[in-house]
């Protein structure tokens, strides 16, 4: 019997010292047992993951050189200029939707650290809730979690990541008032292709899933935290036709968006995030 479709399980500049248990990131050699499948053409990364998943025996990347139909969250499309990082990662993993929706965090922390270990420390990098990474301000990646199972179990799941690399989107294409797009090479020059960002993506993905593995959620939180873009500051949750203002005080044990509003604190378990001035 073939597994149920996947279902969206997020519906989620400044230096700041790494955590004590987290040392400097050495992103060499490619993590054992994990598998590399790369393509020179697939409509989406998460669905070849989704197809590839009942062959596997261990965790995979799945790399595309041309990907025709990616997608973001909430089922909106996902421009994949040539040159641009189209990649998935299938997992099996242990656990309730809860726990496999918080490798998100996990997901992002290594895209921060893999741009940092090929671009320099200086990459003026953060972290938007719940899955977005950004450069000087603007939306450099994106992140999507996709799962199958039943009885609330997991069983598996996938972890879709895009950068822009090479180009962004044009202003035009993206949805009003969502954070500008930018490229790695438009903001700083830089040229990095996909598979030297997957080789460091992967090594640094290993290690921190090993960290949450070794001691929880909490190591994770307080890395996201110390990366993590507007924090203090002003920013607006959406959720459909709702609008929660508020400061933005950080994320609890689950992983949700905490707000401090007129009314008190309120958690957040999904939203799209909007800054002031877009």
């Amino acid at each position: 019997m073939p597994p149920p479709p996947p279902r969206n399980l997020w519906s989620g500049p400044r230096s700041w010292p790494r955590p004590p248990l987290v040392a400097d990131p050495d992103l060499t050699g490619w993590p054992d047992g994990v598998a590399r499948h790369v393509l020179d053409r697939v409509d989406s990364t998460n669905a070849e993951a989704f197809r590839l998943a009942p062959h596997l025996s261990g965790p995979a990347w799945v790399l595309a050189r041309k990907q025709e139909a990616g997608r973001g969250r909430r089922g909106r499309a996902w421009t994949d200029p040539p040159g641009n990082f189209a990649a998935s990662l299938v997992l099996r993993p242990e656990g309730a939707a809860a726990d496999a929706a918080r490798l998100s965090f996990v997901a992002a922390l290594s895209v921060h650290d893999a741009l940092i270990a090929l671009c320099g420390p200086h990459l003026n990098i953060a972290l938007k809730w719940p899955n977005d990474v950004l450069l000087n301000g603007g939306k450099l990646s994106g992140i999507l979690l996709e799962s199958a199972g039943s009885g609330g179990q997991v069983s598996t799941l996938v972890i879709g990541i895009g950068v822009n690399l090479a180009a962004a989107p044009e202003a035009s294409e993206v949805e009003t008032q969502a954070t500008r797009p930018v490229s790695l090479k438009g903001e700083t020059g830089l040229i990095v292709t996909p598979d030297e960002f997957l080789d460091a993506l992967a090594v640094a993905f290993d290690q921190w899933s090993r960290q949450m593995r070794e001691f929880g959620f909490q190591p994770i939180r307080t890395a996201w935290l110390a990366r993590a873009a507007k924090l203090g500051e002003t920013i607006t949750a959406r959720t459909g036709g709702s609008e929660t203002t508020g400061r933005f005080e950080g994320i609890d044990e689950t992983g949700a968006l905490i707000l401090t509003t007129a009314r008190g604190r309120t958690a957040i378990p999904a939203a799209d995030i909007f800054f002031s001035g877009g």
